[in-house]
């Protein structure tokens, strides 16, 4: 069974599509969309009408949080005040443009969804689909977080699978759980971001999660996560936010993904 996986569209409608399609070639059997649907370019209608045409069971992210409430707070932790300058500008846009079906879509919004695979025969596999972490929708979880501390979130919120967002740069962890029977390990990832990756490739990013009926815990191979990285128009994307009323600082950012 492949199962894709997909976080941060943040309204870039090129790299939604170009994602899709993408999907569309391999056909995994499901999927999921991590939240952050809109924010920080133009195509805030499109995007969400776009996810909800094609069905797919999506989970909020902050700013889909932010802008569901109608809030000028997208939850996000910028470092600088010229950062929250910018971040302000891209919220007001956001919540200027939305229509009210799709602004109570996104308030709508589940906080996180739960998936458990059962094998023919051995342990349940639990997986745990979040935005930032269980604990808080704009909790950041970098690929240097202390393995203690990761297991530690896995453990509480009962996932042997999770997989989320909101830092925009992907990774995978395989972590070795404490078990007094046999060697036990949590995969912890990072879906990347469709439409604002930040780790240096400008392609989207999205994740196919591969399981049989021999995936288990226990063993660490059993389980198969794929980052796939599909180029889009981005110089089309980044036109869009030149001409709008957002600032020209995130046109550079989809250029250079940072």
């Amino acid at each position: 069974m492949k199962i894709a996986f997909f976080s941060d569209v943040h309204a870039n409608l090129p790299a939604l599509e170009a994602v899709l399609q993408d999907m569309e070639q391999r056909q995994p059997d499901m999927i999921y969309c991590l939240g952050d649907l809109v924010g920080y370019n133009v195509w805030v209608n499109e995007v969400v009408e776009l996810i909800r045409r094609h069905r797919i069971p999506t989970i909020a992210g902050n700013y889909d949080e932010g802008v569901g409430l109608n809030s000028g707070d997208c939850g996000c932790a910028y470092k600088t005040e010229e950062d929250k300058a910018r971040g302000n500008k891209s919220i007001a846009f956001t919540n200027g443009v939305i229509n009210s079906g799709n602004r109570a879509y996104l308030r709508q919004l589940p906080r996180h969804i739960r998936v458990d695979f059962q094998p023919k025969e051995g342990e349940k596999l639990r997986i745990l689909l979040v935005h930032g972490s269980p604990r808080k929708i704009n909790e950041y979880l970098f690929e240097d977080r202390p393995e203690k501390s990761l297991l530690r979130i896995m453990d509480e919120a009962a996932a042997d699978v999770m997989l989320f967002g909101h830092t925009h740069k992907p990774f995978h962890r395989r972590l070795q759980a404490e078990d007094s029977e046999a060697p036990k390990y949590k995969h912890a990832i990072n879906l990347g971001s469709v439409g604002k990756p930040k780790d240096g490739d400008t392609r989207a990013c999205y994740v196919l999660l591969e399981l049989d009926e021999h995936s288990t815990a226990r063993e660490p191979d059993s389980i198969k996560v794929d980052f796939i990285r599909v180029p889009y128009d981005v110089e089309r994307a980044a036109r869009a936010v030149e001409e709008s009323p957002l600032p020209n600082e995130f046109a550079d950012m989809l250029r250079k993904a940072y």
